[in-house]
Protein backbone atom coordinates (compact mmCIF):
# COMPACT_ATOMS: atom_id res chain seq x y z
CA UNK A 1 0.00 0.00 0.00
CA UNK A 2 0.65 3.67 -0.84
CA UNK A 3 0.52 5.01 3.11
CA UNK A 4 1.71 8.93 3.50
CA UNK A 5 3.14 9.57 7.15
CA UNK A 6 2.38 13.20 7.99
CA UNK A 7 4.76 14.51 10.34
CA UNK A 8 6.93 11.77 8.48
CA UNK A 9 10.35 13.19 10.07
CA UNK A 10 10.13 13.58 13.09
CA UNK A 11 10.99 10.98 15.71
CA UNK A 12 8.46 8.81 15.88
CA UNK A 13 7.41 9.83 11.84
CA UNK A 14 10.62 8.65 11.17
CA UNK A 15 10.31 5.54 13.35
CA UNK A 16 7.26 4.51 11.28
CA UNK A 17 8.57 5.09 7.98
CA UNK A 18 10.97 3.02 8.53
CA UNK A 19 8.73 -0.05 9.95
CA UNK A 20 6.02 0.68 7.10
CA UNK A 21 8.75 0.39 4.61
CA UNK A 22 10.07 -3.18 6.10
CA UNK A 23 6.59 -4.54 5.57
CA UNK A 24 6.68 -3.67 2.33
CA UNK A 25 4.32 -0.64 1.72
CA UNK A 26 5.23 2.23 -0.32
CA UNK A 27 5.95 4.94 3.26
CA UNK A 28 6.03 8.68 1.77
CA UNK A 29 7.20 10.73 5.09
CA UNK A 30 5.16 14.33 4.81
CA UNK A 31 6.51 17.45 6.48
CA UNK A 32 7.29 20.68 5.21
CA UNK A 33 11.09 19.75 4.90
CA UNK A 34 10.17 17.35 2.41
CA UNK A 35 7.88 19.56 -0.08
CA UNK A 36 4.48 18.76 1.74
CA UNK A 37 2.68 20.58 4.25
CA UNK A 38 -0.59 19.60 5.75
CA UNK A 39 -1.28 22.61 7.77
CA UNK A 40 -0.75 25.11 4.24
CA UNK A 41 -1.71 22.57 1.63
CA UNK A 42 1.43 23.07 -0.16
CA UNK A 43 2.06 19.70 -2.02
CA UNK A 44 -0.83 17.94 -0.41
CA UNK A 45 -3.13 16.96 -3.36
CA UNK A 46 0.15 15.67 -5.01
CA UNK A 47 1.34 13.34 -2.02
CA UNK A 48 -2.42 12.29 -1.46
CA UNK A 49 -3.13 10.71 -5.22
CA UNK A 50 -2.59 7.19 -5.39
CA UNK A 51 -2.37 7.10 -1.55
CA UNK A 52 -4.45 4.28 0.49
CA UNK A 53 -4.07 5.21 4.33
CA UNK A 54 -2.89 8.62 6.07
CA UNK A 55 -1.04 8.42 9.38
CA UNK A 56 -1.39 11.71 11.16
CA UNK A 57 1.78 12.21 13.58
CA UNK A 58 2.39 16.09 13.78
CA UNK A 59 3.03 18.29 16.08
CA UNK A 60 2.60 21.76 16.24
CA UNK A 61 4.87 24.28 15.96
CA UNK A 62 3.65 26.00 19.22
CA UNK A 63 2.33 24.93 22.62
CA UNK A 64 0.07 27.83 22.77
CA UNK A 65 -3.44 26.82 23.00
CA UNK A 66 -4.62 28.50 19.97
CA UNK A 67 -1.98 28.39 17.71
CA UNK A 68 -1.93 24.47 18.51
CA UNK A 69 -5.86 23.94 18.31
CA UNK A 70 -6.00 26.10 15.37
CA UNK A 71 -2.98 23.74 13.39
CA UNK A 72 -4.35 20.62 14.37
CA UNK A 73 -7.90 21.65 13.60
CA UNK A 74 -6.57 23.35 9.97
CA UNK A 75 -4.59 20.32 9.61
CA UNK A 76 -7.30 17.66 10.17
CA UNK A 77 -9.53 19.44 7.85
CA UNK A 78 -7.23 19.62 4.97
CA UNK A 79 -6.04 15.97 5.51
CA UNK A 80 -9.31 14.43 5.49
CA UNK A 81 -10.83 16.91 2.81
CA UNK A 82 -7.85 16.31 0.17
CA UNK A 83 -8.26 12.54 0.99
CA UNK A 84 -11.51 11.92 0.66
CA UNK A 85 -10.90 13.30 -3.26
CA UNK A 86 -8.37 11.48 -3.72
CA UNK A 87 -10.17 8.40 -2.32
CA UNK A 88 -7.48 7.97 0.36
CA UNK A 89 -9.36 4.81 1.97
CA UNK A 90 -8.29 4.85 5.98
CA UNK A 91 -7.42 8.25 8.05
CA UNK A 92 -5.39 6.93 11.34
CA UNK A 93 -4.53 10.06 13.63
CA UNK A 94 -2.36 9.78 16.81
CA UNK A 95 -3.88 10.98 19.98
CA UNK A 96 -3.66 10.77 23.80
CA UNK A 97 -5.19 9.23 26.24
CA UNK A 98 -7.63 10.41 28.55
CA UNK A 99 -8.27 13.99 26.36
CA UNK A 100 -11.69 14.32 28.45
CA UNK A 101 -10.68 13.23 31.88
CA UNK A 102 -7.40 15.83 31.71
CA UNK A 103 -8.93 18.93 29.89
CA UNK A 104 -7.20 21.57 32.36
CA UNK A 105 -4.33 20.76 30.13
CA UNK A 106 -4.43 23.48 27.27
CA UNK A 107 -2.78 20.85 24.44
CA UNK A 108 -5.23 18.21 25.66
CA UNK A 109 -8.09 20.68 24.61
CA UNK A 110 -6.35 21.29 21.37
CA UNK A 111 -6.10 17.82 20.61
CA UNK A 112 -9.81 17.10 21.06
CA UNK A 113 -10.18 19.70 18.92
CA UNK A 114 -7.89 17.51 16.44
CA UNK A 115 -10.06 14.60 16.79
CA UNK A 116 -13.28 16.81 16.07
CA UNK A 117 -12.24 17.45 12.73
CA UNK A 118 -10.81 13.85 11.88
CA UNK A 119 -14.61 12.86 13.18
CA UNK A 120 -15.79 15.30 11.02
CA UNK A 121 -14.19 14.67 7.92
CA UNK A 122 -15.09 12.40 5.00
CA UNK A 123 -12.62 9.75 5.49
CA UNK A 124 -12.93 6.41 7.32
CA UNK A 125 -10.84 7.07 10.08
CA UNK A 126 -8.93 5.47 13.58
CA UNK A 127 -7.94 7.46 16.03
CA UNK A 128 -5.26 6.16 18.19
CA UNK A 129 -5.29 7.60 21.84
CA UNK A 130 -1.57 6.47 23.09
CA UNK A 131 -0.26 6.76 26.82
CA UNK A 132 3.04 8.86 27.32
CA UNK A 133 6.17 7.00 25.78
CA UNK A 134 9.12 6.10 27.51
CA UNK A 135 11.69 7.71 25.37
CA UNK A 136 10.01 11.34 25.95
CA UNK A 137 10.01 10.81 30.33
CA UNK A 138 13.23 12.17 30.58
CA UNK A 139 11.97 15.20 28.75
CA UNK A 140 8.87 15.83 30.97
CA UNK A 141 11.02 15.31 34.13
CA UNK A 142 13.41 17.97 32.85
CA UNK A 143 10.57 20.48 32.27
CA UNK A 144 9.60 20.13 35.80
CA UNK A 145 13.23 20.24 37.65
CA UNK A 146 14.47 23.60 39.53
CA UNK A 147 18.40 22.80 40.32
CA UNK A 148 18.90 19.40 42.54
CA UNK A 149 14.74 18.98 42.80
CA UNK A 150 12.17 17.60 40.10
CA UNK A 151 8.63 18.64 41.27
CA UNK A 152 6.10 15.53 40.18
CA UNK A 153 2.79 14.64 41.65
CA UNK A 154 1.32 10.98 41.87
CA UNK A 155 -0.70 10.96 38.95
CA UNK A 156 -0.76 7.32 37.40
CA UNK A 157 0.65 6.79 33.58
CA UNK A 158 1.36 3.92 31.46
CA UNK A 159 3.98 4.90 29.18
CA UNK A 160 4.79 2.86 26.43
CA UNK A 161 7.82 2.36 23.93
CA UNK A 162 7.97 4.05 21.12
CA UNK A 163 8.68 0.82 18.75
CA UNK A 164 5.97 -0.97 20.76
CA UNK A 165 3.67 2.25 19.17
CA UNK A 166 4.89 1.93 15.84
CA UNK A 167 4.36 -1.84 15.57
CA UNK A 168 0.94 -1.42 16.95
CA UNK A 169 0.55 1.58 14.35
CA UNK A 170 1.32 -0.49 11.31
CA UNK A 171 -0.69 -3.09 11.66
CA UNK A 172 -4.06 -0.26 12.23
CA UNK A 173 -2.70 1.03 8.98
CA UNK A 174 -2.92 -2.54 7.37
CA UNK A 175 -6.52 -3.22 8.99
CA UNK A 176 -9.95 -1.35 8.48
CA UNK A 177 -10.87 1.67 10.27
CA UNK A 178 -12.56 1.51 12.91
CA UNK A 179 -14.55 4.58 12.80
CA UNK A 180 -14.01 5.16 16.27
CA UNK A 181 -10.88 5.40 19.31
CA UNK A 182 -8.54 2.82 20.24
CA UNK A 183 -5.95 2.91 23.28
CA UNK A 184 -2.44 1.73 23.04
CA UNK A 185 -0.49 1.51 26.36
CA UNK A 186 2.42 0.09 28.01
CA UNK A 187 2.17 -2.80 30.34
CA UNK A 188 2.48 -1.24 33.41
CA UNK A 189 0.77 1.66 34.94
CA UNK A 190 3.51 3.73 37.41
CA UNK A 191 2.97 6.88 39.51
CA UNK A 192 4.60 9.83 38.16
CA UNK A 193 6.90 10.85 41.35
CA UNK A 194 7.91 6.87 41.21
CA UNK A 195 8.64 7.25 37.77
CA UNK A 196 11.03 10.89 38.71
CA UNK A 197 12.70 8.59 41.48
CA UNK A 198 13.87 6.23 39.40
CA UNK A 199 14.98 8.45 36.61
CA UNK A 200 16.75 11.21 38.79
CA UNK A 201 20.15 11.59 38.84
CA UNK A 202 22.50 11.05 41.72
CA UNK A 203 21.77 14.25 44.03
CA UNK A 204 18.56 14.75 42.62
CA UNK A 205 15.41 14.14 44.85
CA UNK A 206 11.53 14.58 43.91
CA UNK A 207 9.08 16.65 46.08
CA UNK A 208 5.69 15.80 45.57
CA UNK A 209 3.58 18.84 43.80
CA UNK A 210 0.44 20.14 45.29
CA UNK A 211 -1.40 19.60 41.21
CA UNK A 212 -0.55 16.52 40.44
CA UNK A 213 0.38 16.38 36.24
CA UNK A 214 2.75 19.13 35.48
CA UNK A 215 0.70 21.93 37.37
CA UNK A 216 -2.48 21.06 35.78
CA UNK A 217 -5.69 19.70 37.74
CA UNK A 218 -5.95 16.12 36.63
CA UNK A 219 -7.68 12.71 38.03
CA UNK A 220 -4.51 10.51 38.80
CA UNK A 221 -6.23 8.04 37.16
CA UNK A 222 -6.96 10.44 33.94
CA UNK A 223 -4.51 8.98 31.90
CA UNK A 224 -4.64 5.46 32.77
CA UNK A 225 -5.68 3.63 29.65
CA UNK A 226 -9.38 1.17 29.62
CA UNK A 227 -9.75 -2.33 29.62
CA UNK A 228 -9.67 -2.97 25.79
CA UNK A 229 -6.47 -1.08 25.21
CA UNK A 230 -3.56 -2.64 23.29
CA UNK A 231 -0.64 -3.46 25.29
CA UNK A 232 2.95 -3.24 24.86
CA UNK A 233 5.51 -5.57 26.02
CA UNK A 234 8.18 -3.10 27.17
CA UNK A 235 8.59 -2.23 30.93
CA UNK A 236 10.14 0.74 32.25
CA UNK A 237 13.16 -1.46 33.52
CA UNK A 238 13.60 -3.03 30.47
CA UNK A 239 13.75 0.08 28.62
CA UNK A 240 16.38 1.42 30.94
CA UNK A 241 18.74 -1.67 30.54
CA UNK A 242 18.20 -1.32 27.22
CA UNK A 243 19.12 2.69 26.83
CA UNK A 244 21.48 2.15 29.17
CA UNK A 245 24.68 4.65 27.59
Amino acid sequence: MRIVVVGGTGQTGRLLVEALRGRGHEAVPASPSTGIDAFSGVGLEEALAGTDVVIDVTNPPSRDEAAATEFFRVTSENLTAVGGKAGVRHHVVLSIIGLERASDLAYYRAKLAQEAAVRAGEVPYTIVRAAQFLEFLGDLLQANTEGDEIRLGPVRVQPIALSDLVSHLVEIAEGDPAGGTVEAAGPEVLAMDEIGRRLAAPGQRVKSDGKPFFGADVPVDALVAGPSAHLGRTTLSAWLAANES
